[in-house]
């Protein structure tokens, strides 16, 4: 663990009026805009660095000037909370903020036709929806210090929905490879791999090519060398389509039979995109399983492989029962 001194923190303390109320909201919002948290009642924590001094320096001035007292400090935690739960609260607070962009291009996804199908006026005003949901994940990246996981999804959701409108506006869809030109590649992805990705990863070593090589990256823009492929990232050969998460994709567009992987792929779905559109029976106990793996074994190729083998293992059950 790190030393509790090296990350230096920004308090702000305040005591504010309880009237007029409206103040109060004032400033509660603007707390929200810096993207700062509570601790304790009142006293409100960011990183140390100049962007947040200045932003705490403007509010100080605006709560002084409503009356109210504040003051800030800097502090490093010794005892009673530590960085790592700060971190953490940081975290939560963005996931609920990732979660709202999830969901409404998802919304958008699902109402959008596609292809010859599509409407002038339904992508002018998709086009419109998604223009707000850029400008809302800018302002919500400005503020997401320590890199929410659900920060990845929401880039790639993002990402498809402009790729989808794009084809919807020229008709135009990218084309599925054949196998033999996908072995021998390097595979990428985005790194702190999670259900969607090992199901990814498991296919590709399964079905594809039983001595793939994978790459985890940071970069969400990450630039492919020369015999990579990416998955389930920014502008990857294979990701989030529309309403389908990256494994059904894959599926899909690999050729392969889709009943053969029915039940695997609506578990993975409704894990991934938490929108309980399947709702089968197994699927709580199965992300348990997977949130498990992810909390013991913090290195992507222990999460590939450990995950792989339950996926062997669900995937002959599955067979089994579609025999009987």
């Amino acid at each position: 663990m790190k030393d509790t001194t090296e990350t230096k923190w920004l308090l702000l303390i305040h005591q504010i009026p309880p009237k007029p109320s409206y103040f109060r909201v004032k400033i509660w919002r603007r707390l929200q805009q810096v993207g700062a948290v509570p601790i304790k009642q009142s006293v409100y924590v960011l990183p140390k660095n100049d962007q947040t001094l200045e932003d705490f320096s403007w509010m100080l001035r605006e709560i002084k000037d409503g009356g109210g007292e504040a003051s800030i400090c800097e502090a490093a935690f010794i005892d009673g909370i530590t960085d790592e739960q700060i971190i953490a609260i940081f975290r939560e607070a963005r996931k609920v903020d990732y979660e709202e962009i999830i969901k409404d291009a998802r919304s958008i996804l699902t109402e959008l036709p596609s292809g010859p199908d599509a409407q002038i006026e339904d992508v002018s005003h998709a086009d419109g929806q998604l223009a707000r949901l850029q400008k809302k994940m800018a302002e919500l990246t400005a503020i997401d210090y320590f890199e929410c996981p659900d920060r990845g999804a929401a880039e790639v959701l993002l990402a498809n929905l402009t790729e989808k409108l794009k084809g919807a506006k020229t008709g135009k869809h990218r084309p599925g490879k054949p196998l033999q030109e996908l072995i021998g590649k390097t595979w990428v992805t985005r790194e702190n791999v999670y259900v969607d990705r090992i199901a990814c990863a498991w296919l590709i070593r399964r079905f594809v090519d039983p001595a793939a090589r994978f790459k985890f990256v940071s970069s969400k823009k990450y630039k492919p060398q020369p015999n990579e492929l990416r998955f389930d990232m920014f502008d990857a050969e294979f990701t989030h389509d529309g309403v389908l998460c990256s494994f059904e994709v894959m599926i899909r567009r690999l050729g392969l039979d889709q009943k053969l992987y029915a039940r695997l792929e609506e578990i993975v779905h409704d894990i991934d995109l938490k929108d309980e559109k399947f709702g089968r029976p197994e699927t709580a106990g199965i992300k348990t399983l997977f949130s498990a793996i992810v909390t013991a074994h913090p290195k992507d190729e222990e999460r590939t492989e450990i995950g792989g083998k339950i996926l062997d293992d669900l995937f002959e059950h599955f067979k089994q029962q579609g025999k009987t």
